[in-house]
C-alpha cells in the first residue's frame, strides 16, 4: 500500500494498525525515561559520582531535542516507513550499548543515541495524521497521543520493577525485545508514505524558521502546551521525592502511585472526539483551569495527609495536559500535509524545552520552598496560561 501525499483516502487506518502505532510511540518515548528512577544504581556501576548522576537521564533528554529539531522534519522529505524503521533499529543498536556499557563515557554515548532516535515516535504521529479525514483526525491523534503519555507514565514504574528483579540492565534489555519486536511488526504492516516534494534537507531545515513565523496559532499552541509541559514534568519530578519524605513510601509504593496516575491517558481519546466536534476553545479553558485547581489542590491533600485524594488529583492532573496537547495537535495537524512533519517538529521541540525547564523547576523549587513551593508554581502557571489565552484571543 502506497499513500501519496495528494491522494483521495477513502479508506481509514485500520483499529490494529492504529493501536501498532500507540504501542510503538509510547514504547519510544518510554526510553527517555528509564534511567530517571534508576541513576543511583547505575552511577555506582558505571563510575559516575552522585552530584552527576542526574545527567544520566539528561543525556537520553538532550539527545531527544536534537533528534526532533533535526530528524523529525525528515518526514516532509524521506519515506516515512524506511525513515521510522531506520531510527527505531538505531534505538535498538543505543540501547544494547546501554545495556552492556561499564563506564560512563560508552553510556553517554549510547544514551544520547537512543534520544536522537527516539524521536521515531514523533514520525508516526503525523503519519497517522495523513492516513486519516480531518473529521476524525483528532479522534485518531488522541489514541496514539494515549500510548505516548501511557508510556511516559509507565516507564518509571516499570523500570523500578524489572530493576528490583533483574538488575538496571534488564531494563534496557527488555526495551531492545520490545523495539525488535515492534519495528518487526511495523515493518509487516505500516503502509508507505512518500512526501511530494523536490527539496533538499537543508531547505527543509531553514524553512521552519519561517514557518514558525508565518503561523500564529503554531506559535501560540507551542507555547500552551510548552507551559504545560513545564507543570507536568515540575510536578512529576518533585512528587517521588515527596512522596518518600511526607507519606514515607518505598520505590515500588511510588511506582504504584505513578501506575495509578498514567489513568490520565484515558482523557486522550475523549479529548480527541471533542476536539474533532470543534470544542477546541472549552478544552483549552479547561485543561489550562484544571491544571491550575489540581496544583493547588495537590498541596492540599499533602498537608491533609490525603493519600487517595492525592492519587485521584494526579489522574485529574494528567488528564489536563493530555486533553491540551491532543487539542493542539488537532489544530496544527490541520496544516498542508507537505509541512507537517515540519509543524510537528517545531511544536515538539518547543515542548520539549519546556519540559527540560520543569524538571530544573521540580528540584529547585522543591528545595527551596518545600512541596507547597511546587505546587504554587503549577498552580501559577495554569493561570499565567489562561491569561495568555484570553489575551491572545481578544486581540485576534
Amino acid at each position: 500500500m502506497n499513500v501519496q501525499t495528494k491522494d483521495k483516502r477513502t479508506a481509514e487506518p485500520s483499529a490494529t494498525l492504529i493501536t501498532i502505532f500507540a504501542i510503538a510511540a509510547g514504547a519510544l518515548v518510554a526510553n527517555l525515561y528509564y534511567a530517571q528512577p534508576l541513576i543511583a544504581e547505575i552511577g555506582k556501576e558505571i563510575h559516575i559520582t552522585p552530584d552527576l548522576a542526574g545527567s544520566i537521564s539528561s543525556v537520553t533528554q538532550i539527545g531527544y531535542g536534537v533528534g526532533l529539531f533535526l530528524l523529525v522534519s525528515l518526514a516532509d522529505l524521506v519515506e516515512n516507513k524506511r525513515l521510522a524503521l531506520t531510527l527505531l533499529t538505531l534505538t535498538t543498536v543505543g540501547l544494547v550499548g546501554a545495556a552492556t556499557s561499564q563506564s560512563a563515557l560508552p553510556f553517554f554515548v549510547a544514551s544520547f543515541i537512543v534520544g536522537v532516535c527516539s524521536t521515531a515516535a514523533q514520525v508516526l504521529l503525523p503519519f497517522i495524521a495523513h492516513l486519516v479525514p480531518e473529521a476524525k483526525r483528532g479522534r485518531i491523534v488522541g489514541n496514539v497521543m494515549a500510548g505516548v503519555l501511557t508510556g511516559i507514565m509507565l516507564a518509571r514504574p516499570a523500570a523500578l520493577f524489572i530493576s528490583a528483579h533483574f538488575g538496571w540492565r534488564a531494563v534496557f534489555w527488555f526495551s531492545v525485545i520490545l523495539m525488535i519486536v515492534i519495528g518487526s511488526t511495523l515493518f509487516r504492516i505500516m503502509p508507505s508514505h512518500r512526501p511530494a516534494t523536490g527539496k533538499h534537507y537543508f531547505h527543509i531545515l531553514r524553512s521552519m524558521v519561517g514557518l514558525f513565523r508565518s503561523m500564529p496559532i503554531l506559535r501560540e499552541r507551542a507555547l500552551y502546551q510548552a507551559l504545560m509541559f513545564t507543570a507536568f514534568n515540575m510536578f512529576w519530578t518533585a512528587a517521588p521525592i515527596m512522596l518518600a519524605d511526607q507519606f514515607g513510601m518505598s520505590q515500588q509504593s511510588i511506582a504504584l502511585f505513578a501506575l495509578a496516575g498514567a489513568g490520565g491517558a484515558l482523557a486522550a481519546p475523549i479529548a480527541g472526539r471533542f476536539a474533532d466536534r470543534g470544542y477546541t476553545r472549552i478544552m483549552t479553558i479547561g485543561a489550562m483551569s484544571v491544571l491550575a485547581a489540581t496544583s493547588y489542590a495537590a498541596d492540599l491533600a499533602v498537608s491533609w495527609q490525603w493519600l487517595a485524594a492525592l492519587v485521584v488529583i494526579t489522574i485529574l492532573f494528567d488528564a489536563a495536559i493530555q486533553t491540551n496537547q491532543i487539542t493542539s495537535q488537532r489544530i496544527i495537524f490541520s496544516v498542508p500535509q507537505e509541512v507537517r512533519g515540519r509543524v510537528n517538529a517545531i511544536y515538539m521541540t518547543i515542548n520539549f524545552i519546556g519540559g527540560a525547564i520543569g524538571s530544573v523547576l521540580g528540584t529547585i523549587t522543591l528545595h527551596w520552598g518545600g512541596w507547597s513551593t511546587t505546587a504554587a508554581t503549577g498552580t501559577a502557571i495554569g493561570i499565567i496560561l489562561l491569561l495568555i489565552f484570553f489575551v491572545a484571543n481578544r486581540s485576534r
